[in-house]
């Protein structure tokens, strides 16, 4: 074969060549990193941007923490905190446990009060825990940490549903305003307040054999004048009878409401004096 013709057909070759090669490039990188570039580099990561997060911007933040046990003893019962005091302008966070059968477990929205809260979830298997907390201007910081455990949370029936004392109690809340609470990080607080809550109701997630999901669905609280304060949308992974804490800036004067409902319709309302 002439050398001119053998030049001229591997040019075509390399030419036919590089837009496979070129669109082969981002399939690659993909490979290279399957978590998404999550720190605690969970699979399901990548999913859950997608579903939570969408075409948002978004960024890993340590200023979102979220604290809980290393171990779970109880998987029922896991506690957990959420702080992201150390960002302005947070509107929303939402909770995600990236293994359980049922990932979502909270979305909270400060309005008065400090984006901070804590409470008790059920988990399935050893999973990240993360907050999604949005900013006002629309970026989403997201903070996680890694909680191992027995499992089996989110699968068999609480205590009231065994001894069967649930429907005595539901709806039922108990509350209590503690005032110079311990100042929250990140904050010069002097008379700072912390509301603690309960609601008592079975979180019933619809994965125990023969027993439907019944769940509290949502939580309001407001002041005396019926301004709203913070609320709260639940999901089923929160543990039963839910308790949660709530951190304010300052004293909390006057009675406060607590209203809600679940799932089927039920109402919840509280007086707090």
């Amino acid at each position: 074969m002439p050398a001119s013709l053998w030049k001229s057909l591997s040019r075509s070759v390399v030419v036919a060549l590089s837009p496979c090669l070129l669109m082969a490039a981002p399939a690659a990188q993909e490979q290279a990193d399957p978590y998404g570039g999550d720190p605690l580099q969970s699979l399901q990561w990548p999913d859950l941007k997608k579903e939570y997060v969408a075409n948002a911007a978004m960024v890993f933040d340590v200023r979102v923490q979220v604290r809980a046990p290393a171990f779970a003893e109880d998987p029922m019962n896991v506690p957990v905190s959420v702080s992201v005091t150390g960002l302005p302008d947070v509107e929303e966070i939402v909770v995600l446990v990236d293994r359980n059968p049922i990932r979502k477990v909270l979305a909270y929205f400060p309005l008065a009060a400090l984006p901070s809260v804590a409470f008790r979830f059920k988990l399935e298997q050893a999973s990240p825990v993360r907050a999604l907390a949005r900013t006002r201007d629309g970026v989403w910081h997201v903070g996680g940490t890694l909680v191992d455990s027995s499992g089996g949370g989110c699968t068999v029936a609480g205590a009231s549903r065994k001894d069967g004392s649930w429907d005595r109690t539901l709806g039922q809340v108990s509350a209590r305003v503690f005032e110079n609470a311990t100042p929250v990080p990140g904050f010069a607080l002097t008379g700072a307040a912390r509301l603690r809550l309960r609601v008592m109701h079975p979180m019933d997630t619809g994965l125990a054999n023969g027993i439907p999901a019944f769940y509290v669905n949502h939580v309001s609280v407001r002041d005396e004048h019926g301004v709203e304060l913070l609320k709260l949308d639940t999901f089923e992974p929160v543990s039963e009878n839910p308790a949660f804490s709530f951190d304010f800036a300052g004293r909390q004067t006057g009675a406060l409401t607590v209203v809600g409902s679940d799932n089927n319709g039920n109402r919840i309302h509280s007086r707090v004096e």
